[in-house]
């Protein structure tokens, strides 16, 4: 049995939020993501397939943990059963994400 999966984004950061000065030169200014909006929710159907308009590289981070709440697993970490903090790997611009299952 496969189960729904609700994505919240938590909290985007700015560049200067994490570094005093960047580690990478970069051409453009760098920004907190822009994809996204902090408490935007999106939907994981149970067939895997996310609602439109999630950033394609935030998908893959934290694929492997949507699967597991999915499919019914749970984290040893948290007392609650069915939820999983996690972030994108843009380490310029982290987003958090709170995942529930549903």
């Amino acid at each position: 049995m496969a189960y729904k999966v609700k994505i919240t984004v938590l909290r985007r950061f700015d560049p200067s939020e994490v570094f005093k000065e960047p580690p990478m030169p970069r051409i453009q200014p760098s920004v907190a993501c822009s994809r996204n909006k902090d408490g935007q929710e999106f939907i994981v159907g149970e067939d895997g397939k996310i609602s439109e308009g999630f950033c394609p590289g935030a998908w893959v981070s934290i694929y492997p943990s949507i699967t597991l709440l999915r499919f019914g697993g749970d984290l040893p970490q948290f007392k609650e059963k069915g939820v999983d903090i996690q972030s994108c790997t843009d380490g310029l611009r982290p987003v958090i994400f709170k995942l529930e299952r549903i």
